[in-house]
């Protein structure tokens, strides 16, 4: 009985021993921090390894996450300087930096920081108008931010970043500002329009002056070139006649072979013979009533081709005197007054 009472004994105190070493080792993880109080006092922090504490004396809280934590709170109903309402999804990335801080000073940091971004983003967001609050977004961010760095310094906290999931208006305002997108859409499709059309108008108003230009260009290429050549015609024909100098009978001959041009035409009713006609006449009957000079070729020809070509020179020159004739009493009958 003593043995077995001693043996039950030696288990128990065997069994307490290796009870209080599990108590006495604490191991830590990486990244992880917990706080040691002794007789209800805080004592002292853990680091990350192999950490040894008294059992029963020293009491160990459960471990702080040192890591950067995400947090997403729930959209948050913000009202804006002109009076709508919004929901304001936002997310908070902080790190705990002093672990007895975050444990001792504040309950429940978490919730402390929920609201605090809760309250700062309204009062923020009271201060814009809804299009200043939609175009915003990193202003916001960087005010919360700032904020809540300062609050939570002292609870052990390190805000890094907060950002803005979501901001959604009211469903009436969304419907506003989908037709005033609308709107937009259609006064630039509007403007793109006419711009081109406008353009069009341009290119074809400068094509249509360019080509007018060219045809201008043309025509006075073309009005240059024809009265160069008529100009050199002229001047050929001028110099032709000095150096053939040509006597007074010709000249006269050629003035009686015009007339008939004159004449022509459907609208030549009447037609005044110039005065000057009949010296006209007169010098070409002249010319043929007197006898040229002999010359080689007529002098070679026979005695019948003599006779023929004086007949014909007779005959010519009878022509002209009768033309000269009726032109003269042509020209007396116009001088005569109407009635006589």
């Amino acid at each position: 009985m003593d043995v077995s009472t001693s043996l039950v004994a030696g288990l128990l105190i065997a069994l307490f021993a290796i009870f209080t070493v599990i108590r006495a080792v604490r191991i830590v993880p990486q990244a992880r921090a917990r706080n040691v109080e002794r007789l209800g006092r805080y004592h002292k922090t853990l680091t990350p390894g192999l950490n040894l504490v008294i059992p029963y004396i020293d009491r160990v809280h459960p471990q702080i996450d040192l890591r950067e934590q995400v947090v997403s709170f729930k959209p948050q109903p913000v009202i804006t300087e002109d009076n709508l309402v919004v929901e304001i999804d936002t997310v908070l990335y902080f790190q705990v930096t002093d672990p007895r801080a975050a444990f001792y000073e504040i309950a429940s940091f978490l919730q402390a920081v929920e609201q605090l971004t809760v309250t700062t983003l309204r009062n923020v967001v009271g201060s814009m108008d809804l299009e200043k609050t939609l175009t915003s977004r990193d202003t916001i961010n960087s005010q919360l931010r700032g904020v809540l760095d300062e609050a939570t310094g002292k609870w052990g906290l390190r805000v890094n970043r907060v950002e803005i999931k979501a901001i959604d208006p009211p469903q009436s305002i969304k419907e506003a500002m989908q037709k005033q997108m609308r709107a937009e859409r259609d006064k630039r499709a509007a403007i793109l329009g006419a711009e081109g059309q406008r353009q069009s108008q341009i290119l074809t108003a400068e094509g249509d002056k360019q080509a007018a230009v060219l045809r201008a260009e043309g025509n006075r290429t073309a009005a240059i070139l024809e009265a160069e050549g008529q100009s050199r015609a002229i001047d050929e024909v001028f110099q032709a006649i000095h150096r053939n100098d040509p006597d007074p009978k010709l000249l006269a001959y050629q003035y009686l072979t015009a007339l008939p041009q004159l004449a022509q035409g459907q609208g030549n009713n009447f037609w005044v013979i110039p005065s000057e006609i009949t010296t006209a006449l007169q010098g070409v009957s002249k010319a043929f009533s007197e006898s040229l000079p002999p010359s080689p070729a007529t002098r070679a020809k026979p005695p019948a081709d003599d006779e023929a070509a004086a007949k014909a020179a007779d005959d010519t020159a009878e022509a002209a005197q009768a033309a000269a004739e009726a032109v003269a009493d042509a020209a007396e009958a116009d001088r005569r007054p109407p009635g006589v």
